[in-house]
C-alpha cells in the first residue's frame, strides 16, 4: 500500500505529537503533511519527508486563529495517489478527501474550540489585550465554522479515537461511531524498579531534593502551561491544604501561574526535564494532580506507570485509567475546592506503588501497535 499520514500541525512537544510519532514510526516511509512545521519546536522527526504548503509561511503564533485558512488547506490537499491515508487529528486535518483509497482518522476529540469548550474558549482566547477583539470575532463566525467542521467530519471513512469520553463526544457533535484505541504511552521508560533502592540510584545525577525542595513530600503536575490545563487550581488547592508542589513544564500562562503563586515556599516550578529525570520526580513524588478537562491524557499515565497515583479531575479522559480508590482518588468539579477535598481524602489513603505502577501496563506502545495494525487490517482489504 501506498500510505500518507496527515497532521494538524508539528510545532512542539505535546501528547498528540506522540501519537503521531507511534504511526510515524509504524510507517516510516509514509511522508507527513502537515499545516505547519517548526524542527525547532519538535525534533522527532528529522528522519520523516514532512510536507508543508502556504500555511508555512504563517508566524507560528497565529496557529490558532488560522482554523479556517487550515479548513481550506487539508481539504484541498492532493491525496489522490494513496492507498491509505491516516489523519491524526484533534482540529482540521481530517478534512483532507482521499478519492482513491481508505482515509481513517485517528481523532482526539471534535475540534475543543468550535464544541465542547466553546465556553472556555470565549472566556480567555489567549491572546491578552487582544482577547475582546478574538472574541468578537469568533463569536460572529462559530457558527459557520461549526458547518464546516461537521462536515469535514463527514470525510474519513472510519474513526479512532483515544477514549470513550472522545468516543462520546465524536457521536455527539459529528454523529460518527468511533473505535477506541488508547494512545501509547512509554511506559517501560517511567516503569518504577522493585527495589526502592533501585528508584533511588536511577538516573545517574538526580537526588530527591530539587534546590532543597523535598520531592517526597510533595505533589507533582507536568503540562504545558496553557489556560485550559487548568495549573491555576492545582496551585490554589495545594495552598489551601499547606501542601508543598512542584510544577513542570512551561507555556503561555507561566508569569501568570508565578504570580498566583506570589513567592509561597510551598511551589516549586521547574523548566521541561529529560525523560530519566522527570521518571524519578515521579516515582518519588507523593501523587501526581490532574485538574484539566482531557480526552486522554498521556501525562497522568506516565505517572501512574512510575508507581505514582493519580488526583484527576473525574470528567473526560481520566475515567479510562483512573480507579478511585485503587490507583488515585476523583473529583467532580473542576474547582480548586474541590480538589482540595480529594487532596484531604487522598492523604488518609495507603496506595501500594507497584499496584499503581501495574495499572498502567495496558496502555504500553506494543499494545497501540497491535491495535492499530488489527484496525487497519480489518478496514483496509
Amino acid at each position: 500500500m501506498k500510505v500518507a499520514l496527515v497532521c494538524d500541525w508539528l510545532t512542539n512537544v505535546g501528547g498528540a505529537e506522540k501519537v503521531i510519532l507511534r504511526i510515524h514510526k509504524l510507517f516510516p516511509d509514509a511522508p507527513i503533511y502537515t499545516s505547519k512545521y517548526d524542527p525547532k519546536g519538535i525534533d522527532w522527526f528529522l528522519d520523516a519527508d514532512v510536507r508543508t504548503g502556504w500555511l508555512q509561511r504563517f508566524p507560528t503564533k497565529l496557529r490558532r486563529i488560522l482554523g479556517p485558512l487550515r479548513q481550506r488547506y487539508f481539504s484541498k490537499l492532493d491525496l489522490s495517489e494513496y492507498d491509505l491515508v491516516i489523519s491524526i487529528t484533534g482540529a482540521e486535518a481530517k478534512a483532507v478527501k482521499v478519492p482513491n483509497g481508505v482515509h481513517i482518522s485517528y481523532c482526539h476529540v471534535p475540534t475543543q474550540y468550535y464544541w465542547q469548550m466553546y465556553d472556555d474558549y470565549i472566556k480567555n482566547p489567549g491572546f491578552g489585550i487582544f482577547n475582546p477583539v478574538v472574541r468578537f470575532f469568533f463569536k460572529l463566525m462559530v457558527k459557520p465554522l461549526r458547518r464546516a467542521d461537521f462536515k469535514s467530519a463527514q470525510s474519513p471513512d472510519y474513526f479512532i479515537t483515544i477514549s470513550e469520553y472522545a468516543r462520546e463526544q465524536i457521536l455527539k457533535f459529528y454523529k460518527r461511531e468511533a473505535t477506541v484505541i488508547h494512545p501509547p504511552v512509554e511506559i517501560s521508560d517511567f516503569k518504577i524498579k522493585k527495589e526502592k533502592s533501585q528508584i533511588e540510584s536511577f538516573p545517574q545525577g538526580t537526588t530527591q531534593v530539587v534546590e532543597n525542595f523535598d520531592i517526597t513530600k510533595s505533589y507533582i503536575t507536568t503540562s504545558r502551561q496553557v489556560n485550559w490545563k487548568r495549573i491555576d487550581l492545582v496551585i490554589e488547592a495545594c495552598l489551601m491544604t499547606k501542601n508543598s508542589l512542584l510544577i513542570i513544564g512551561e507555556g503561555p500562562e507561566h508569569k501568570k501561574l508565578v504570580k498566583l503563586a506570589d513567592g509561597s515556599e510551598l511551589v516549586k516550578f521547574l523548566p521541561l526535564m529529560k525523560k530519566n529525570e522527570l521518571a524519578k520526580c515521579l516515582a518519588l513524588a507523593k501523587g501526581y494532580l490532574f485538574p484539566s478537562l482531557e480526552p486522554f491524557g498521556i501525562a497522568p499515565v506516565e505517572a501512574l506507570a512510575s508507581g505514582c497515583p493519580v488526583i484527576a479531575f473525574s470528567e473526560g479522559g481520566a475515567k479510562d485509567y483512573v480507579v478511585d480508590g485503587e490507583n488515585g482518588v476523583l473529583f467532580k468539579k473542576q474547582t480548586a475546592e474541590a480538589m482540595a477535598k480529594a487532596i484531604r481524602r487522598f492523604e488518609k489513603m495507603k496506595f501500594k506503588r507497584e499496584e499503581v505502577s501495574l495499572s498502567a501496563d495496558r496502555f504500553d506502545e506494543k499494545r497501540f501497535d497491535k491495535e492499530i495494525k488489527e484496525f487497519i487490517r480489518e478496514k483496509v482489504k
